[in-house]
């Protein structure tokens, strides 16, 4: 019946407040979400990446360098927004979704504890991805 975090709050949001959406809500916050001492050990295997970030969102992160998100960190995996440089310097690559519904991300879990060969990826990754569209500021209606 439990098949993961996201996916199962949405389900919940078309469920009117029952006992079940909150139980699933409880579990997938004790169950599925990522937890810090999982992030606090990507963030130690990037030292050498640069001035790492990340920001806890619906019980899972995003990893910053600067203003740019490069990873997610979902059920305590790693997810790596796909590059051209990316995928040359992986040679091997796995993809997958971070989420149900999200676009393939390179999966890393065989090389997560190589620091060096992981922030060399980032490194490669961040240099390739665009810098984020600059938000507009919404007009105040009086």
């Amino acid at each position: 019946m439990y098949s993961g975090t996201l996916t199962n709050i949405f389900q919940c949001a078309s469920i009117k407040h029952s006992f079940e959406c909150i139980v699933i809500i409880i579990l997938s916050k004790i169950i599925m979400s990522s937890n810090q001492d999982f992030v606090d050990f990507v963030i130690g295997q990037l030292l050498s990446a640069g001035d790492i970030t990340f920001k806890k969102m619906f019980g899972e992160y995003a990893l910053y360098s600067g203003n740019k998100v490069f990873a997610l960190i979902c059920d305590n995996k790693l997810f790596i927004k796909p590059t051209n440089a990316g995928r040359n310097y992986i040679q091997d690559v796995v993809e997958a979704p971070p989420y149900p519904g999200a676009k393939p991300s390179f999966l890393v879990e065989e090389r997560i504890e190589d620091h060096e060969w992981l922030s060399t990826l980032v490194k490669l990754t961040v240099s390739e991805l665009p810098e984020p569209k600059l938000k507009k500021k919404k007009a105040k209606i009086k």
